[in-house]
C-alpha cells in the first residue's frame, strides 16, 4: 500500500522501478544497522518475503561472507545467500509461462 501511494502521489517522477530499488536498499540498510533482524524475529515470514526482506538477505549474506572470506566475500556473499530464492523464481516463472497461455 505504501508503494502504491508513493507512486500515486509522486507521479510521474517515481516509477515502480524506483520503489523496488528503494525497498531492497532500505532492507539492506536497516539490516546493516541491526534494525531489520528484530522485525524478522517478531513477524517471521512477514518480514522475509517482501522486497525489503530480499535486501536484508543480501546484506546478511555479504556480512557473513566478509567475516569468513575477507573483503572479497562482499562480492559473492549476497549472491550466495539469495541464489536459491532467485533460482526458484526463475524456474517457477518459466514453468508458468510454458503451462499457461496469456489471454489477449
Amino acid at each position: 500500500m505504501i508503494g502504491q501511494l508513493w507512486m500515486d502521489l509522486t507521479r510521474p517522477s517515481i516509477t515502480p522501478a524506483h520503489i523496488l530499488v528503494a525497498y531492497v536498499t532500505g532492507g539492506a540498510i536497516l539490516s546493516a544497522f541491526g534494525l531489520y533482524q528484530p522485525l524478522v524475529d517478531l513477524s517471521g515470514a512477514g518480514a522475509t518475503i517482501p522486497l525489503s526482506g530480499f535486501g536484508h538477505s543480501l546484506a546478511q549474506g555479504a556480512i557473513r561472507a566478509v567475516n569468513e572470506k575477507g573483503l572479497l566475500g562482499a562480492f559473492a556473499g549476497g549472491i550466495e545467500a539469495t541464489a536459491v530464492g532467485v533460482t526458484a523464481a526463475v524456474i517457477f516463472g518459466y514453468v508458468t509461462a510454458v503451462l499457461f497461455n496469456p489471454h489477449s
